[in-house]
């Protein structure tokens, strides 16, 4: 790995995690030819531009060329001007002016019309520049339909071998589209170079969960329906369409979230024990758990579109696409049989949240006396926040100071921006695209894992129930009481994290 000069007050040189026989963490990376697919596109703008530069400045990354490409005929001059209209607006770490030289003279642009001989002359100069044993990483912004078209051009523009693909959701829209697709993958890309992407998941909370889970005596023995009665993973975004109609119309709630954020966490809390934190052993065990998941039932699941959805630009008048979706989820398998697993995500809520919470079935309360206000407030429960400034809270019933046995609720809590190690939290797009280049697989999706999603999808995709209105700012249609009765959703929060 070359070293890099940089400003500390800015770009932090992270420290290597530790180290595992079969992980690649501590390994020096070869230098690689990025090139990104979509990059005048939203996502590109918000997050891949700002982290491909924050990664080009910190120690972490190997040495980098990035060849950008999109519809726009843009030329180098003017792709570097939006590059840094991009990073000045949403990057959470402003590179100074030497850092941004550093990065814009590494990055050059391609028009997609150009064809497939001007995307390959570009990454080969740009391989020219890094001498020998250069990889390439294809980053897929673009819309799914684009995707059989992107992977067509890599193929003719002979940019294949020595590269790895990463696609972003979803990934298909039900079981035969994604069969298709996969098909279609394989005909060029190895499933060892496929890295479908979830961003949820290069989150540190959602990591945090692996660690607190496996690493901890106290937790794992207690980690099953014995001492479980139900989970939540609760996603509800305060955001519209963000001029997405066009794509929010033909996929919805479920297909945009359910199957390609919120089931990938769900995997992470309720999966077996991995033989090692490596990428086979925990794919394998997500897999497992997509294997054991019951058919998604329709009378099980909540439709919902905010009132004026239907008069968005380019929504239908008559739209029966879904903007909020809740549902019952059971595993059947001997470790959750009879847990219920309560997912809830949606836009135009009341507030933007992304939370998980176990709650543990209750204790006997005859031997406190009637007025004692054990059992009031509900079970107790472990909440995980996944949210950039991660937390976690125990709550329980604890004794309140003074006379008799009144109990009330308590909590411990912990937070990443506590540690000394907070300006070492990276943000999703920036490890996902590190851990591409490494080739781990850790948090990325298998072909196998998306398919089982979508099969048992299919009962909901053939047969979904109406969606029910409910007005922007709240927390969804009413009948997602009865959905989750006699339990309670745990959101709004009776209690706010402290600070």
């Amino acid at each position: 790995m070359r070293n890099v000069a940089v400003d500390k007050a800015q770009y932090i040189a992270y420290p290597a995690p530790g180290a595992h026989p079969h992980r690649r963490d501590d390994e020096a990376l070869p230098p690689h030819v990025i090139v990104l697919f979509g990059a005048t596109g939203d996502l590109a703008k918000r997050k891949l531009i700002p982290g491909l530069a924050y990664l080009e400045n910190s120690t972490f990354s190997p040495d980098i060329r990035v060849v950008a490409t999109s519809l726009e005929d843009f030329t180098d001059e003017q792709f570097l001007a939006h590059a840094k209209q991009a990073i000045d607006q949403f990057a959470t770490r402003q590179p100074t002016d030497e850092q941004w030289a550093r990065f814009s003279g590494k990055v050059h642009y391609v028009p997609q019309a150009a064809g497939p001989e001007a995307l390959a002359a570009a990454v080969a100069a740009a391989e020219a520049e890094l001498g020998t044993d250069v990889r390439r990483l294809h980053y897929l912004s673009v819309p799914p339909k684009a995707a059989q078209a992107v992977i067509t051009m890599l193929k003719d523009a002979g940019l294949v071998a020595r590269s790895k693909v990463v696609m972003e959701k979803p990934f298909g829209t039900d079981l035969a589209s994604a069969v298709e697709l996969n098909q279609f993958v394989h005909k060029t890309f190895r499933e060892s170079q496929i890295f479908r992407i979830d961003h949820f998941l290069g989150k540190e909370a959602a990591q945090n969960i692996l660690a607190f889970r496996f690493a901890n005596g106290l937790f794992e023995p207690i980690w099953n329906r014995n001492f479980i009665d139900h989970i939540q993973i609760d996603i509800p975004e305060t955001l519209g369409l963000d001029q997405r109609a066009d794509f929010y119309e033909s996929t919805g709630a479920y297909k945009d979230m359910v199957v390609t954020h919120l089931f990938q966490v769900m995997a992470f809390v309720v999966m077996e024990p991995p033989t090692a934190l490596e990428p086979r052993a925990i794919s394998e065990e997500k897999n497992k758990v997509f294997r054991s998941m019951l058919p998604i039932n329709p009378a099980n699941v909540v439709r919902g579109q905010y009132q004026g959805y239907r008069q968005e630009k380019g929504v239908a008048p008559d739209s029966e696409t879904e903007t909020f979706i809740a549902l019952t989820v059971g595993i059947d398998n001997w470790r959750w049989a009879g847990v219920p697993i309560y997912l809830r995500t949606g836009k135009r809520m009341a507030e933007g949240q992304r939370i998980i919470s176990i709650a543990f079935k209750e204790a006997p309360r005859t031997m406190f006396p009637p007025a004692s206000g054990v059992g009031e407030q509900g079970p107790d429960h472990l909440t995980f926040d996944l949210a950039d400034e991660s937390k976690v809270s125990l709550s329980f019933y604890g004794k309140r100071p003074g006379p008799g046995m009144r109990l009330e609720k308590l909590s411990m809590q912990f937070s990443t921006q506590e540690t000394a190690e907070i300006a070492d939290v990276m943000e999703a797009y920036e490890r996902l695209i590190l851990d591409a280049m490494r080739g781990d697989h850790t948090l990325f999706t298998t072909a196998e894992g998306i398919e089982s999603l979508w099969e048992r999808s299919a009962h909901l995709l053939e047969d979904p129930p109406m969606v029910k209105m409910y007005p922007q700012g709240t927390w969804g249609p009413n009948a997602i009481h009865q959905l989750i009765a006699p339990n309670a959703w745990r959101l709004p929060f009776e209690r706010t994290w402290r600070e």
